[in-house]
């Protein structure tokens, strides 16, 4: 296998130390970290970032990082660093606004932590630059094309999300990664909402 590409493997690097440092002190980087709701006491701006490094178990963290290293590498080796960051923060963002304004209508309290919007997004991107390379998911473990795949964990997010199932997890989350990584796309392509060619017009297409 090639070499894993450095923004990658510096993501992988860092949400592992952060995960160990966090076991370490007793969970105690959640306090600040965390993404928290608006309308409770502990939220604080930077939160929409961290909250992307932390994680709540050892199986969170173990499927989010294999996620980054399966879909993230290829993407990296094609956009380049500058890019594939640009566009894995805009996933975290917007999965971070998303996921606040799910809170803040629901009600809900509790903190959300994990690279999982990043890695939806990532997850788009891939289905959407290579559509028709087969792909052997884990669960299911049944070869299907990477659209097929993209198309089938978003209609079951938006599923579990809509009907509450599978509650502590962030569905909502999940799905404002997507979005976020959409309108990245759309952007660098300078496809609506951001005009048929306008700032996009003499970007390189993706």
């Amino acid at each position: 296998m090639p070499p894993m590409p450095p923004i990658t493997q510096a993501l992988l690097l860092v949400n592992v130390a952060v995960f160990c440092l966090d076991l370490a002190l007793g969970g105690m980087l959640s306090q600040f970290m965390a993404l928290w709701p608006v309308q409770g006491p502990f939220f604080y701006p930077w939160q929409v970032v961290t909250y992307a490094f932390l994680h709540g178990s050892f199986s969170h963290l173990f499927f989010n990082m294999l996620g980054i290293w399966m879909f993230g590498s290829e993407l990296e080796r094609i956009w380049g660093g500058r890019r594939y960051m640009e566009f894995f923060g805009a996933s975290v963002l917007t999965a971070a606004a998303t996921q606040l304004v799910m809170s803040l209508l629901g009600g809900w309290h509790n903190p959300t932590v994990g690279a999982s919007g990043g890695l939806f997004g990532l997850l788009l991107a891939f289905g959407m630059m290579f559509p028709n390379r087969t792909i052997m998911p884990l669960f299911p473990p049944i070869p299907m094309k990477a659209k097929v795949f993209v198309a089938l964990y978003g209609g079951l997010e938006l599923f579990l999300g809509v009907t509450g199932t599978a509650s502590g997890v962030a569905h909502f989350a999940h799905l404002g990664g997507m979005l976020g990584g959409w309108l990245m796309l759309r952007y660098w392509r300078g496809q609506p909402p951001f005009g048929s060619n306008g700032r996009g017009g003499s970007r390189r297409r993706f």
